[in-house]
């Protein structure tokens, strides 16, 4: 089938990039168990989200991150390919080539969101933890067994957890929260924060007072977004 979920989230966010304003986009989700609706939301419903979530103004106080915490790639969905190569798959807006064997991903068709622009070759491509997973840690992972740090590096059961982007936006991104970094393609912004906020009320995690304030500041100046609110993990 040519338009998996994933795809669909981000073909109409593509059309809808042609009609938003530079700073408000709409975008539409597909279906998916995980999410709590389909309904269209504003801005102010994920500043609403965003105020139910704990503030912690000490989040370097978490010391003791390492990437080898969480398992980076896991196959949790046990199809005997990682999660690099299902997001490939899924966010694939055709069919995927594929290398020596069927899990390598070569080519594809992906629209990186943060700059805008459309990438066929996957090497190119990184696949972005949305909430790094370092600020995840310091912002209650420190807190969290083994299974579940897993179960958020590789989180397949809310698309918007994982996204294939440029490898160059991700690692200018690196583990920066929306103080310190935005997308360079501004008409991502409303769909960026609200995502940030939608992961993070899924896994339970913190906020500080400035990543809040940033987050309700872009949040409060858009209109429709079409990121849907998932259930907690």
């Amino acid at each position: 089938m040519l338009f998996t979920k994933r795809w669909v989230k981000i073909a109409v966010a593509v059309i809808a990039l042609a009609i938003a304003s530079s700073f408000v986009i709409a975008t539409m989700a597909s279906a998916t168990p995980s999410f709590h609706d389909q309904v269209s939301r504003t801005g102010s419903s994920f500043v609403r989200l965003l105020n139910k979530l704990s503030v912690d103004n000490r989040p370097t106080s978490h010391g003791g991150y390492q990437r080898t915490l969480f398992k980076v790639w896991g196959d949790g969905n046990g199809d005997g390919c990682n999660t690099r190569s299902d997001v490939l798959r899924d966010e694939s807006s055709r069919p995927v080539t594929t290398g020596s064997t069927r899990c390598t991903v070569k080519t594809g068709r992906w629209w990186s969101a943060y700059d805008n622009i459309i990438i066929t070759v996957a090497s190119k491509l990184d696949i972005d933890h949305f909430v790094p997973l370092s600020e995840a840690w310091k912002s209650g992972a420190y807190k969290w067994s083994k299974p579940r740090r897993d179960a958020f590096a590789n989180d397949e059961n809310y698309p918007y957890s994982l996204i294939a982007v440029s490898a160059s936006t991700n690692r200018s991104k690196s583990d920066q929260d929306p103080v310190d970094w935005m997308p360079p393609n501004r008409g991502y912004w409303c769909s960026y924060a609200a995502t940030w906020v939608a992961v993070k009320y899924r896994w339970s995690l913190s906020v500080d007072a400035s990543e809040k304030s940033t987050l309700t500041r872009i949040l409060s100046r858009c209109g429709k977004i079409g990121i849907p609110i998932p259930d907690k993990a």
